[in-house]
């Protein structure tokens, strides 16, 4: 049986066993935001060399600053929040239990990848400093491998707040989501305005909640059908043009990411660039929902979707280690040009481009293992759990700089 015929096949038994009812579109969506993450982080994250053969992270950004507008199409973060928020309505109401069990369990959804990944790399890295990882090299990998994860912290309350944002789109409507914005316009205004010098540092945490709780609450008011065509249509051109404002008039960072050496960053915590951004995208993705459906229709492009649906944890938590997997290697080789040296020229952009289906391909042979830690852990003893946790918690210890 050819290559060809066994993707037909699979792609075909897929699409038999989708219920009719599967909102396609919105799981295409889903997909595409998950596929950003790791795509903007292998693009936009690179790596140089110290005299010791150390891994340390660097950016090509630092040198061309010119790809900051990669990182509008690559930041999807929006998306996500939105899908996550349209999902969880539509989960909240199917439940059969209480509010609290319906929580608990999709906390447990989130966190046993988490757990997973973090004990393996706890596991890991005793056995990689023996074996002669720099211990550089050791703490750039935990840096990366968690930095991702924050995101799952911020899930998790966002979608504990699913009552209320459920509560709020029934009184607002799609303007539920207006107090969220005009809570990280006066944070951002106290902290870049005219009081900046005053104004201390930590007042930036604030936003962390409504930055992302916006685009969530979108999707709620979303999924309660509250939002129609004509507010889809306010959110694309309001967001563009408010993030045409913030860029050319009040010079935010062009970046939608970290930039090593700059002193403002819009991503963390989200600045008010990262919600414009995330309303224009809202807004076409709502109003390209049906064009989106018809063409997941096809099974050949239906079938990705569901796996990479399936992976999704897999995906989130395991792309960084599909990239170390291929630098740590590659730094006892010396420099590799797109892997281990510094993204400081045209020709690392290009090399880079060449390595990122070897990157894809170490995720997917990871995954393949990796993915049984999104299952219920039913063999799992309350010993293993424990010590799952332990090990987490020492892991992400060492990943901050704490030990």
């Amino acid at each position: 049986m050819s290559t060809l015929t066994l993707l037909k096949g699979t792609a075909d038994r897929i699409e038999r066993q989708t219920p009719a009812h599967r909102d396609r579109a919105v799981d295409g969506l889903r997909a595409l935001a998950l596929l950003a993450v790791p795509a903007g982080h292998w693009l936009l994250g690179g790596f140089t060399l110290d005299a010791e053969g150390g891994l340390h992270n660097a950016s090509p950004l630092s040198a061309f600053g010119g790809l900051a507008p990669a990182s509008w199409v690559l930041q999807m973060l929006g998306i996500f929040f939105l899908v996550g928020g349209y999902a969880s309505v539509l989960s909240y109401h199917r439940r059969t239990g209480s509010a609290g069990a319906w929580l608990k369990g999709r906390i447990a959804r989130l966190g046993r990848p988490v757990l997973g990944v973090t004990a393996v790399w706890a596991l890991a890295a005793p056995v990689l400093c023996a074996a002669g990882v720099p211990e550089a090299t050791l703490r750039t990998g935990a840096t990366l491998v968690i930095q991702p994860l924050w995101f799952v912290g911020v899930y998790v309350v966002v979608t504990a707040l699913t009552p209320y944002c459920v509560r709020a789109a029934h009184r607002l409507g799609g303007w539920a989501a207006a107090p969220l914005l005009a809570s990280v316009a006066v944070v951002d205004f106290l902290r870049y305005g005219p009081l900046a010098d005053s104004v201390p540092s930590w007042l930036a945490v604030v936003n962390i909640l409504p930055g992302w709780l916006f685009a969530y609450q979108l999707g709620v008011s979303w999924g309660e059908r509250r939002i129609g065509r004509r507010g889809a249509w306010l959110l694309l051109a309001g967001g563009t043009v408010l993030f045409a404002a913030l860029l050319m008039v009040f010079h935010y960072p062009a970046s939608m990411v970290g930039v090593p050496g700059e002193a403002r960053t819009n991503s963390h915590p989200p600045s008010l660039l990262v919600l414009a951004l995330a309303a224009a995208q809202s807004g076409a993705a709502m109003l390209l929902r049906g064009r989106l459906a018809g063409l997941l229709a096809r099974p050949a492009l239906w079938a990705p979707v569901v796996v990479i649906n399936l992976c999704a944890m897999t995906i989130l938590c395991w792309h960084q280690t599909a990239m170390l997997a291929a630098a740590v290697p590659g730094s006892f080789a010396g420099e590799l040009a797109g892997l281990t040296t510094a993204p400081d020229s045209l020709g690392w952009i290009a090399a880079r481009l060449a390595w990122l289906p070897v990157f894809a391909a170490l995720l997917v042979g990871i995954a393949r293992y990796a993915r049984r830690f999104e299952e219920p852990w039913k063999r799992a003893t309350a010993v293993r759990r424990t010590l799952a946790g332990l090990l987490a918690a020492g892991f992400a210890v060492f990943a901050l700089g704490l030990a």
